[in-house]
C-alpha cells in the first residue's frame, strides 16, 4: 500500500514540525510500505518503554543512531523516557508531542535525566542540521552543572551547526536550560527554558535567531553571553522572573532587541556590559545594537536599592547602539506583594555613538529615571525620555 500523503517530501515537514501530523505518520506504519517506514523510527519500536521507570538510553540512542545513517528521524510517542546523557546525530530529527504546560511536563513526550553524573541530556556537539521539536526535557534537579541541551567544544566547527530547537521545554535543570559553547547558526523557538539553576540559555558564539520563547525563573539570567558573542536577533520572548539579569551582554556584537517583554528580573532587565580588560576575546564594549520596542517591567528584585543593580536598562561602554521606543515601569510581586523596585530606569555611562531617546518611563523607576555617568565620546544623543517616578502608597 502505497499513500503519497506519507511520501519523503511529506514526513521531513513532519518531523520538523512536530505535532498531530508526525503523531498521525507514527499510528499508522503498519500499514506503510517498507520504503515508508524507513523514513521513520518510532522510539518503541526499537526497545524504548516510555513507562516512567525503564532506563530508556540504549533504546533511544539506537533509535537515533539507526535514523543517522538515513538523515531521517526518531519519533517519541507520549510517555516519560528515562534516559542518561543522549547524543544527536548530523541530520537526523528527534520529534514528539509537545503537551507541557507552563510550569511541569504533565503530558506528551518527555524526557527526564536518570544521571547525575551527565554534562546535560541532550548532546549537539556533533549534531550539524539536526532537529529537537516538541519534546519536554526533565532535569529533576539532579546533579551539579547538568544542562538540559549543550554543545561541549573548546572551538567552533568548520561547518554551520544549522540545528533547530523548537517547542520545546527545558526545564529544572542544575546547569542552564540550553548551553551552546562556540556555536553559530542556529534556531530557538517557541520554547520554554523555565526553573533551571543557570541560565535559561546560554550562549557562546553567534548568527542566531531566538524568537517567541519563555525564559522564565531561572537561577541566574534569562538570556546570557558572557564570552564572545555576535549576530543575535532576540525577537518576542517572554523573559521574566530570572535571579540576575533577564538579558545580559557582554562585549558583543551585533544584536537586534525587539518586541520582548522583561519582568521581574533579579537585577537589571536589560544589561549591556564592556568586556573585562583581561579577556583574550573582543576586549571592550559590546557595539551595534538595535533595541527597541520592548516591555521592560519590575526589574531589581533581589537588587540593592542604592547600587547599579537595580535598574531597568544599563547601556556600560557601549557604541553604536539605538536605544528607543521601548516602556519601562516599576512594580513588585504579583499580587501587590514584595518590595517595589527598581530604583533607576535607564544607566549610561562611557557611549560612543548611541542614541537613547524617546523611551517612556512613566512610573519607570522609583529614584531615578535616567542617570547619565558620563565619560563619553562624540556622537551620543540622550533626549526625550519622558516620565515620572513612581511613588509607592
Amino acid at each position: 500500500m502505497s499513500d503519497p500523503l506519507f511520501n519523503r517530501r511529506h514526513f521531513s515537514k513532519s518531523a520538523l514540525l512536530g505535532g498531530a501530523s508526525a503523531l498521525l505518520s507514527a499510528s499508522t506504519l503498519s500499514g506503510q510500505s517498507s520504503a515508508t517506514t524507513a523514513q521513520l523510527i518510532d522510539a518503541r519500536n526499537a526497545g524504548a518503554k516510555g513507562d516512567g521507570r525503564t532506563d530508556d538510553t540504549a533504546a533511544l540512542q539506537s533509535a537515533i543512531d539507526a535514523a543517522a545513517e538515513k538523515h531521517s528521524a526518531v519519533f517519541l510517542p507520549p510517555g516519560i523516557y528515562i534516559t542518561r546523557e543522549l547524543h544527536l546525530r548530523p541530520a537526523v530529527a528527534l520529534t514528539g508531542i509537545p503537551a507541557w504546560n507552563y510550569s511541569s511536563a504533565d503530558g506528551g513526550s518527555v524526557l527526564r535525566l536518570a544521571s547525575a553524573d551527565a554534562t546535560c541530556l541532550l548532546n549537539l556537539t556533533d549534531a550539524r542540521g539536526a532537529t529537537i521539536h516538541g519534546i519536554a526535557l526533565e532535569g529533576a534537579h539532579l546533579g551539579k552543572n547538568i544542562h538540559g541541551i549543550a554543545t561541549v567544544r573548546t572551538a567552533y566547527g568548520p561547518h554551520e551547526d544549522g540545528f533547530r530547537i523548537d517547542t520545546c521545554q527545558i526545564a529544572r535543570f542544575t546547569g542552564s536550560g540550553i548551553n551552546l559553547s562556540h556555536a553559530w547558526c542556529f534556531s530557538v523557538r517557541h520554547c520554554e527554558m523555565m526553573a533551571n539553576q543557570g541560565d535559561g540559555l546560554t550562549l557562546r558564539g553567534w548568527d542566531a535567531f531566538i524568537l517567541d520563547n519563555w525564559l522564565s525563573g531561572n537561577g541566574r539570567a534569562g538570556f546570557a553571553a558572557r564570552d564572545e558573542n555576535a549576530s543575535v536577533t532576540f525577537t518576542a520572548n517572554r523573559v521574566e522572573w530570572n535571579s540576575e539579569e533577564n538579558f545580559l551582554v557582554t562585549g558583543g556584537d551585533g544584536y537586534q532587541i525587539t518586541g520582548n517583554f522583561f519582568d521581574r528580573a533579579g537585577t537589571i532587565g536589560v544589561a549591556l556590559r564592556t568586556n573585562p580588560q583581561n579577556e583574550s576575546w573582543n576586549k571592550g564594549p559590546c557595539t551595534q545594537f538595535s533595541i527597541t520596542g520592548n516591555f521592560i517591567k519590575r526589574s531589581g528584585k533581589f537588587a540593592k536599592p542604592d547600587t547599579p543593580d537595580s535598574a531597568q536598562i544599563l547601556l556600560d561602554g557601549s557604541t553604536g547602539v539605538t536605544c528607543i521606543g521601548n516602556t519601562l515601569q516599576s512594580g513588585r510581586d504579583d499580587g501587590d506583594k514584595g518590595l517595589w523596585s527598581p530604583s533607576y530606569g535607564i544607566i549610561v555611562q562611557n557611549l560612543e555613538n548611541c542614541v537613547v531617546a524617546n523611551n517612556v518611563l512613566h512610573d519607570g523607576a522609583l529614584r531615578q529615571l535616567l542617570v547619565d555617568n558620563g565619560g563619553h565620546k562624540n556622537g551620543v544623543i540622550i533626549k526625550d525620555n519622558p516620565g515620572r517616578l513612581f511613588t509607592p502608597k
